[in-house]
């Protein structure tokens, strides 16, 4: 594989990835909080679950889909031969 198709393979992915991390957030940024009256009717640990899901839930959320965005985006790099040196 030459250098050129290696970066265009590697741009195709990391744009696919970067579109899925972003619907992610997008999806608990916003659309969880719009339906969290509809949400409330439903209980987890014992809170309101559009409680939860805006005062912890999208946070956790958040911080997992980060380190899995950093695990892919180097499996990315790596199957590309554009890691960096450890």
């Amino acid at each position: 594989m030459n250098d050129m198709s290696r970066r265009v393979e590697h741009w195709q992915r990391t744009k696919t990835l970067m579109i899925i991390t972003l619907s992610i957030w997008f999806i608990f940024s916003f659309v969880v909080h719009w339906f969290a009256n509809s949400l409330n009717a439903v209980t987890f640990f014992g809170w309101p679950l559009g409680f939860y899901m805006a005062a912890q839930g999208s946070e956790i959320i958040f911080v997992v889909t980060l380190f899995w965005f950093a695990r892919a985006q180097h499996k990315i790099d790596t199957d590309c031969g554009l890691a960096e040196e450890e």
